[in-house]
């Protein structure tokens, strides 16, 4: 079986602080795959060099056969990534967000409205599509808004986040099955 993410000696230090000793995985194609660890660990940062936006200081990754320093700009038109409480503005609902991420790609309005369509029914994210308290759930720095509904009671956050589908607002690069070799683009 191929690996979707290879990462060998991978180091990061910020001044004198090291964020990153000499991290190595692989993930295989097709597995899900959680990185776990206390806080200081390095979670962020691996994630940070995995998807191009942090150049690692030593060692060597890559994410779908595209490497991430040498390769950096084509894999990141090959991945997406979005963090717990990711939107565009927090004024907007979970549909308008994920227009906007679409808009963002260049898909432009038909399209990207087209594709938040999409991803919220293939989330099960329907109910979510005219929120705006999504983003507010369970964050600390972001307390719950009370806003009202038509019935005079506060409404409530939805139990799902449409922006963490925005990661998928532009339609993936499917790897191939185990075993096959890929192409490129």
């Amino acid at each position: 079986m191929s690996d979707a993410i290879v990462a060998d000696g991978l180091v990061k230090r910020y001044g004198d602080v090291v964020a990153l000793d000499e991290m190595s995985l692989s993930v295989p194609t097709g597995t899900v795959f959680g990185l776990l660890g206390p806080n200081g660990a390095g979670k962020t940062t691996t994630v940070r060099i995995l998807t191009t936006l942090v150049r690692p200081d030593a060692g060597h990754a890559t994410v779908a056969g595209f490497d991430v320093v040498g390769d950096a700009r084509r894999l990141r038109s090959h991945i997406g990534v979005s963090g717990q409480y990711a939107a565009v503005d927090e004024d907007l609902t979970g549909m308008e967000n994920l227009e906007m991420v679409g808009r963002l790609h260049h898909l432009g309005p038909r399209r990207s409205r087209a594709r938040a369509r999409e991803l919220l029914a293939r989330f099960d994210l329907g109910a979510a599509a005219d929120s705006r308290e999504h983003l507010h759930r369970h964050h600390p720095a972001r307390p719950p808004r009370s806003r009202s509904s038509p019935s005079g009671t506060p409404s409530r956050p939805s139990p799902r986040q449409p922006a963490n589908c925005s990661a998928t607002s532009t339609p993936p690069r499917r790897l191939p099955p185990p075993g096959r070799s890929s192409t490129r683009s």
